[in-house]
């Protein structure tokens, strides 16, 4: 078992050593002359803090980057987003989910909760740069009919991965949404994902639309529609959540299931202000997610965090909604909590899950309020070293193959803008 050893690094405010033994924290004290195989030294300089869960993402849409932008969520989907798609090869998910996870690494996060196609793409991609995710067995049904054949074949060749995955990698149930899977579907993926005590994962009550639709067929919001077919529970993760009522809040508290707020697409889709203050005041869990980059168009969580702040206070009226603490637990602790994974926090004992973070930069002075920083100014220049699972996955600002990475994601790029509609 190999120690990694943090020296002279901030940790609650004071000058801590920190030793990594395999994949945890095994002791932090102000003064650790424990012999270790690789020493990073902080020298009074960074910051110790947790890394950042990202709980709802498409990872490989960073292929559709810029693809196109400014436009009505169904009309974005069904004349850009969805073609494109179609021409995406196992090949191109593969490193598209690679430049997605580079991305990642860089902006401190260590986790994904990722809902694509060519999902063995994606866990091939993960398990190499080792980060964790969770990745979903998908479902979109054909119109009328059953679950699409090549969500079938997919969701077959991720289960016959699934045995031999690594520990980092949980895997989901993820139907994509009330209005592109059926009834039956729904029921007959509530129950399996039961069986094996698995992660429900949807879009639910994204847009105004989504909300009317539901109402005309259902004569109930998506929520309370969800909730009667029994997909709500302690192990659900409602994505968007923008359009909420009285009522849905108080379900979602009751059942405990997890919202995943994503604050910039909901903006740039003009999908609407999710009520972050009112649903953490009735109870109700929150992750922050990013959603994809073809309608964010990033996967930075510092960026999602202020947005989550700022979104919170404007639809609230009040200066006082998404309180930079509250906002910050969301992005590192809830995906935590709803995945069993023992971190979220730098303690003894705890899985080593850690971001160092540079004090010595124009965005984190004044110095007053780590977290405040963290929310409101910090982007990813600031990120110094990455570690998931006791690995270093980013050191100094260096991460090992990605000038590849770019390279094969320009050419795969290149390849779709040829058969972009005007």
């Amino acid at each position: 078992m190999q120690n990694l050893l943090l020296k002279n690094v901030i940790l609650g405010g004071k000058v801590q050593d920190v030793l990594i033994s395999g994949n945890r924290f095994r002791r932090i004290s102000e003064r650790l002359e424990e012999k270790a195989e690789q020493v990073i030294d902080g020298g009074g300089e960074l910051a110790l803090i947790p890394p950042f869960y990202n709980l709802h993402s498409h990872a490989a849409m960073t292929l559709l980057r810029g693809y196109a932008d400014d436009m009505e969520l169904f009309t974005w989907l069904q004349k850009y987003i969805w073609p494109a798609e179609a021409l995406l090869t196992h090949e191109d998910v593969y490193w598209g989910t690679k430049l997605a996870l580079l991305e990642m690494i860089r902006s401190g996060t260590v986790f994904v909760n990722d809902m694509y196609w060519h999902q063995t793409a994606s866990l091939d991609a993960v398990e190499e740069m080792g980060l964790r995710a969770a990745i979903g067995y998908m479902f979109i049904c054909v119109p009328g009919g059953g679950v699409l054949e090549s969500n079938r074949k997919a969701n077959a060749e991720l289960k016959e991965r699934a045995a031999s995955r690594s520990s980092r990698v949980h895997l989901t149930y993820a139907p994509h949404a009330i209005y592109t899977v059926n009834e039956k579907a729904l029921l007959e993926i509530a129950e399996e994902a039961k069986q094996n005590q698995a992660v429900l994962h949807i879009h639910a009550a994204e847009t105004l639309r989504e909300v009317q639709e539901c109402q005309a067929q259902h004569g109930m919001t998506p929520v309370a529609y969800l909730d009667s077919l029994g997909l709500l529970g302690p192990a659900t993760v409602l994505a968007h959540c923008t359009h909420l009522t009285d009522e849905d809040i108080a379900i979602i508290s009751e059942r405990k299931a997890v919202i995943a707020h994503n604050p910039v697409s909901n903006m740039k889709l003009c999908s609407g202000l999710f009520r972050f203050q009112s649903a953490l005041e009735s109870g109700c869990r929150i992750g922050i997610g990013t959603d994809g980059c073809a309608s964010n168009n990033n996967l930075s969580m510092l960026e999602e965090m202020k947005f989550a702040a700022l979104s919170a206070k404007v639809q609230s009226g009040q200066p006082t909604a998404g309180r930079d603490l509250d906002v910050f637990a969301a992005a590192t602790r809830t995906g935590c909590t709803l995945f069993d994974i023992d971190g979220g926090e730098i303690a003894e004992g705890k899985l080593a899950d850690a971001l160092l973070v540079r004090l010595q930069h124009p965005q984190m002075l004044g110095d007053y309020n780590l977290i405040a920083n963290l929310v409101y100014s910090a982007d990813s220049s600031v990120m110094d070293t990455l570690i998931c699972d006791g690995k270093i996955l980013m050191l100094h600002g260096k991460i090992e193959e990605e000038d590849e990475i770019l390279a094969r994601n320009r050419s795969i790029c290149r390849k779709i803008a040829a058969v972009r509609p005007s």
